[in-house]
């Protein structure tokens, strides 16, 4: 990964989301395509990470979510998984250390429990390291579905209730928005998802509400900074009332 530029080139964009979340899709029909096995689409789809998250910390947006494994992928091929799980090692490994020096923050969401415990401590350990960085907050959703995460909130919420801890009717949308793992993030602006699919899959469903969507025909692997200026472009060109009236 290379050094991040200081000085983002903004002139052609009317307006920057603060917080950008993307579906990742694609990276098998992007080796299909091209007669490879779908492993070489994923690796592909990691320098897609990389050029995307550069792109995002020139032009200046605060936060980035990527769904980089859902609840769901753990159905696919175990040597398809293994390979992932590979890839994930080899990306803290290798950019870890510029991400920090590039003062990127990074965060994990998504239940934990069935990775291995040493990528358990290669995540624990990249969140560590990076937590005073303000630059850019990268948030990565592993192993990540929403309706597992609202399912979550509302277990605890119920045990505060049953403890005598809070009343029902304290509860309110402020409430269940600090038991979700996205706590103390806002919400996002814009999400982005490639391949042509027209669906959010399971991801970020409490915080999307009011979201802008942008549904690019671009293979992942394929994604890069004049896609997310085209999105970001298409996002500034539109009126956001959040169900009011201007």
């Amino acid at each position: 990964m290379t050094v991040l530029a200081s000085q983002p080139n903004l002139s052609d964009l009317q307006a920057v989301p603060r917080h950008v979340a993307i579906i990742m899709d694609g990276n098998g029909r992007w080796a299909t395509l091209r007669g490879k096995p779908r492993t070489m689409g994923h690796r592909a789809g990691v320098e897609a990470v990389r050029r995307t998250v550069e792109a995002v910390a020139e032009i200046g947006i605060e936060y980035l979510t990527l769904y980089g494994f859902s609840t769901e992928n753990w159905k696919r091929p175990e040597s398809e998984v293994s390979d992932l799980m590979g890839l994930l090692r080899l990306f803290i490994k290798r950019e870890l250390a510029t991400l920090h020096k590039n003062g990127v923050r990074i965060r994990i969401i998504g239940d934990r429990a069935r990775f291995d415990d040493d990528i358990c401590e290669l995540l624990l350990n990249a969140e560590e390291r990076t937590k005073g960085n303000s630059r850019l907050n990268l948030t990565i959703a592993l192993s990540y579905g929403a309706r597992a995460e609202i399912t979550d909130a509302m277990r605890q919420i119920a045990r505060s209730v049953a403890a005598g801890e809070i009343r029902p009717e304290a509860i309110d949308e402020d409430m269940i928005a600090s038991h979700l793992e996205t706590a103390g993030m806002p919400d996002p602006d814009l999400l982005i998802r490639t391949s042509g699919e027209q669906r959010i899959s399971n991801f970020l469903l409490w915080q999307s509400a009011y979201t802008e969507f942008v549904f690019d025909q671009v293979l992942w692997p394929d994604f890069g900074r004049e896609h997310l200026e085209k999105a970001i472009e298409n996002f500034a060109g539109r009126e956001r009332r959040f169900g009011a009236v201007i």
